[in-house]
């Protein structure tokens, strides 16, 4: 179906759909490689064989698009898939936060309905489709949403070049797990049932359009790791967030990993009745990234239902908000670091977990840096799980709500520094579009509670700085091997929690909606009213910019630079059009060449920057807002260098289903790089 809305307007209803929406590699895959390159030979051919790079890393090894010749950079194609839909009748709202995989000469990728696509990856001219023939009914708050499919390739000869040899696998909103004959596009008939397998098996509370996958498995070890998103703030009897690790080429179930203690695991074993899995553990719906030569994979978890209050949590959130490596062939527990003790904010760990060695960083160990909703990044020994710099246990906020049980401190990275700031927000700090905006917000901001990040949900209502928007959502981070930098893009957003006790919130039963948004929390002493902390005129109240990006040296872990990322120009009336950064949904991707792409602003624009000063070497204006990560490759040696993004909307914008490819002119393409 094919609908369209246009809903740009003032930064309100941006910050409203934010605030509720926001909520692979292969050891048999020949262009995944745990070391990368710093830079690429002249015209060798990169292509890109999972959903954040080799690595994880959001980086390409390619430099023929470099800062003295970006602003030359033209549209080379676009595919429409015609798979999007605005939210109107029955249909849920999409968001296009894919980002293609490209094997050989051909692009796949997913749309938010669950079709796939295999595109000519010169030209974008569509080679197959697969529709699952799903039922795409509308879904709470959470936009249909698919960031992308995994590829598999086998190793043996006769058995790559038969059917199915190359298998595209991925998760649909029906939580199904399907695998699909890469080079044609049909069901491989030996993958569970006629080429499904459903990951509703012994999952509890798995209705449809409640429990399903919303980014790619990891592949590794001929199995494909796949977790699921799962209803926040609802109810603390949501379906487990088990993930499973399933044979490639059978379907099988190959290892189940529940993030629960064997403790709790005991202490709970009556409460399972004739289900496998324990109902409201911390889930896995961010991509999963992994290190073949280790054995590892790495997982990053959520915090467990319902979400916002913790005190009735008897132990089941030892594995919240973390980072944990399993066995890749066992799925045995290795070690888990965790970013937030009894996290009652919503601040699960949303990106990928990005691999780097460098010389330099960490005595030059194999390391993991793990971005958090929080702005902090912490980089780890990924053998280990132990910091590669120290750590500190820091004093935060207390007094909770009656019964909620507080951790007396938080992890806090010091190296880099944590990149979010002000830490706490006062009334020198509020902003708006004008003066009598500002006082406003600094009226608002008396009648709450605001100490600091951490400060608990209370009954008068708490200010979370960051929202559990982040700070850095799931577009992650990208480094530059090469160059040693780190890149994050972050939002900067306040919000209002605030806990209603269980017969206030009954006698209340308030319908769901904007600004004002509930949840029940069903099973907990509280429900819970949230909205962002806004100016009279729809400007958040916390400081500029309400986007940035920010570059950081790995060796130093200094901030390089830090700038606005997105123009208010199009988003509030004239004449408050200014760089002040908007809220953004996406990621960075870095070059060899030293520029950094990313789209993910409200203002639909698609921009380069020199990475090493943070300045603006081009954009481009999309027909929708780009919240997505792009990629880059080149098919052939000789051939053109593309960067591709995937423009869509993501709630807050007009729907679409954009699939641009961008490269140089040919008078503009040098001989050599």
């Amino acid at each position: 179906m094919k609908t369209v809305r246009y809903c740009r307007g003032v930064l309100l209803p941006t910050i409203l759909a934010l605030a509720s929406a926001c909520h692979a590699a292969s050891d048999s895959t020949p262009d995944s490689s745990p070391s990368l390159q710093a830079g690429s030979t002249p015209l060798e051919a990169a292509h890109w064989p999972n959903y954040g790079g080799p690595d994880a890393a959001q980086y390409t090894p390619l430099t023929e698009i470099h800062p003295g010749n970006v602003a030359g950079l033209e549209l080379a194609w676009t595919h429409n898939s015609g798979d999007f839909s605005d939210g109107s009748g029955d249909w849920g709202l999409t968001s296009l936060q894919v980002t293609p995989l490209v094997s050989g000469d051909t692009l796949y990728y997913c749309t938010p309905f669950g079709r796939v696509f295999a595109l000519d990856a010169e030209t974008g001219n569509e080679r197959w489709q697969f529709d699952p023939e799903i039922q795409n009914r509308r879904s709470g708050v959470y936009p249909a949403v698919c960031r992308g499919v995994a590829l598999w390739q086998a190793q043996d000869a006769a058995e790559a070049a038969g059917v199915c040899g190359q298998r595209i696998i991925y998760g649909t909103r029906d939580a199904e797990l399907i695998a699909l004959d890469a080079t044609t596009g049909a069901l491989c008939d030996d993958f569970g049932d006629a080429g499904r397998v459903s990951l509703k098996e012994q999952v509890g509370g798995g209705e449809p359009w409640v429990y399903y996958p919303t980014s790619p498995p990891w592949i590794q070890g001929g199995n494909a790791v796949i977790g699921a998103l799962v209803p926040d703030n609802e109810s603390k009897n949501v379906p487990s967030g088990v993930v499973r690790a399933f044979d490639v080429r059978s379907g099988a179930l190959a290892w189940a990993w529940e993030p629960v203690s064997d403790a709790y695991r005991e202490r709970h074993r009556d409460s399972l009745g004739n289900a496998r899995y324990h109902l409201g553990t911390p889930n896995v719906w961010a991509p999963i990234s992994g290190d073949p030569e280790l054995g590892l994979i790495y997982v990053p978890t959520g915090n467990p239902a319902p979400d916002l209050y913790g005190g009735d949590r008897d132990g089941i959130d030892e594995y919240g908000s973390s980072v944990v490596a399993l066995d890749a062939a066992t799925g045995k527990l290795q070690w888990h670091f965790q970013t937030v003790h009894n996290d009652i904010w919503d601040y699960d760990v949303a990106s990928q977990p990005t691999l780097f060695t460098l010389p330099g960083v960490g005595e030059g160990r194999p390391g993991l840096a793990q971005a958090t909703k929080m702005g902090h990044v912490f980089l780890l020994d990924r053998a280990t799980g132990e910091p590669l710099y120290p750590v500190e246990e820091r004093p935060v906020p207390q007094g909770g709500v009656a019964g909620e049980q507080l951790s007396p401190t938080q992890p806090f990275p010091t190296h880099p520094q944590p990149l979010h700031q002000p830490a706490q927000l006062g009334p020198g700090d509020m902003d708006g579009f004008i003066g009598l905006d500002r006082l406003a917000c600094q009226r608002t901001l008396a009648k709450y509670r605001s100490e600091g990040m951490f400060t608990p949900p209370s009954l008068e209502g708490t200010v979370v700085y960051p929202a559990s928007t982040g700070g850095i959502n799931w577009g992650g981070i990208s480094i530059d091997a090469g160059r040693g930098i780190l890149v994050a893009n972050q939002m900067h957003l306040a919000q209002v929690v605030q806990l209603l006790p269980r017969d206030e919130y009954d006698e209340l039963n308030p319908a769901p909606g904007y600004p004002l948004e509930h949840y029940r929390m069903e099973g907990s002493p509280y429900g819970v009213r949230r909205f962002p902390l806004m100016s009279p005129l729809g400007a958040p109240c916390n400081p500029r910019p309400w986007g940035s990006l920010t570059a950081v040296d790995l060796k130093t872990g200094n901030t390089l630079w830090t700038r606005s990322l997105g123009n208010t120009r199009g988003q509030a009336p004239w004449p408050f059009w200014f760089d002040a950064g908007t809220p953004n949904a996406g990621g960075p991707l870095s070059t060899a060449s030293g520029l950094i792409f990313i789209g993910a602003t409200t203002d639909s624009r698609f921009r380069a920057f020199d990475s090493t000063n943070g300045s603006l070497l081009w954009e481009y204006r999309l027909p929708y807002t780009g919240n997505a990560t792009p990629l880059s490759y080149r098919v052939q040696p000789g051939g053109r260098q593309f960067v591709v993004l995937a423009a869509g909307g993501h709630g807050w914008s007009e729907a679409g289903d954009a699939i641009m490819a961008f490269s140089l002119p040919a008078e503009s393409r040098q001989s050599k790089q």
